[in-house]
């Protein structure tokens, strides 16, 4: 790896959301390149916090600055009032399972993400998750911003300080443990040019359609790290950066979510590398994940299954392609 190169893209690609507070030059920059920007919220059972989060954006980002053309929820198949809270604030409301359903549907993010590019608009889409609870619209014209100023750049990235809830208490710090633990090992020994990413599992992030719809969608926990990887091996590290967001506070997951979470990540990260013959293996990458509880001084195996399949491209998908030709008409 090339060290000065990195700390040379870590200088010239790392920004700050304050860089892009002047919401008037956004809007200026985005008409006059005739852009338009969608935002996306991937949900399941998030009814405590989306309609906080769409509120402030369609305020803040739609009605007094309109950066935004519009503002949507993609749902899995929520059990709560997500989807009815979210309408009523007056998002846009997709349940993916009833979109390009002739390809059938896997419940997870990724799936979301994908089936996004299908149903929004957007020459640039932003993806947020839904679970923040200091919601604030620099989550969206931090990671705008960069490319509306920089037509080079096609892929941005949030990262920001992540507390910590331990019982009734915030820690400042301490967030992010599979990102510190997996994710950035695992990137410094196989893609060691994207070690200057602060935060690559991050969930907050934008990009330009064209790129987007070139590369696969992981359908699990994978989805983000992927994406990174592919974008950097399509279209070079100097299409992409980052910005600070300076604080996310969100629910954290008990030990044994992240467990299955680091497994899903790992099972993705190597299944890429072996794709890039990087790596050799001569079985298949197990797809199950047995974790281990002990009870009553007995131990315990609990097997988890995952849906560890990918979505081609969108620009591959028949449909997509008819209803984009239809649009440019």
């Amino acid at each position: 790896m090339d060290v000065k190169k990195l700390e040379r893209w870590i200088k010239s690609s790392t920004f700050h959301h304050s860089d892009f507070s002047d919401l008037d030059e956004l809007v200026k920059l985005k008409r006059e390149k005739k852009l338009k920007i969608s935002l996306a919220f991937p949900t399941l059972n998030e009814e405590s916090t989306i309609v906080q989060e769409i509120r402030v954006m369609k305020d803040f980002l739609q009605d007094r600055f309109p950066l935004l053309d519009e503002i949507a929820v993609i749902d899995s198949g929520s059990t709560d009032a997500t989807r009815e809270v979210a309408h009523q604030a007056g998002a846009d409301v997709y349940l993916a399972s009833e979109h390009l359903s002739q390809y059938g549907f896997i419940s997870g993010k990724g799936e979301n993400l994908w089936k996004s590019l299908y149903l929004l608009k957007g020459d640039i889409l932003v993806w947020i998750d839904a679970d923040i609870s200091n919601i604030h619209p620099k989550f969206v014209y931090g990671v705008v911003g960069p490319l509306l100023k920089d037509d080079k750049l096609g892929y941005v990235k949030a990262f920001y300080e992540r507390p910590l809830k331990v019982g009734d208490k915030l820690r400042r710090i301490g967030g992010g443990r599979v990102t510190e633990i997996l994710v950035r090992p695992l990137l410094s020994n196989f893609y060691p040019e994207l070690s200057g990413f602060v935060q690559p599992l991050s969930g907050e992030y934008a990009g330009r359609r064209k790129i987007l719809e070139a590369v696969p969608f992981r359908v699990g926990y994978g989805v983000e790290v992927c994406l990174l990887i592919d974008l950097y091996e399509k279209y070079g590290l100097d299409s992409l950066a980052q910005v600070d967001l300076d604080r996310r506070v969100h629910r954290n997951r008990r030990i044994d979510e992240l467990g299955r979470m680091s497994f899903v990540i790992l099972h993705s990260v190597l299944t890429r590398l072996k794709e890039q013959e990087v790596i050799s293996a001569n079985k298949d990458i197990e797809k199950t994940y047995h974790q281990v509880k002990l009870r009553g001084g007995r131990i315990r195996l609990r097997p988890n299954e995952f849906n560890l399949i990918e979505r081609p491209p969108m620009i591959t998908i028949k449909e997509y392609r008819e209803k984009w030709e239809k649009r440019k008409k």
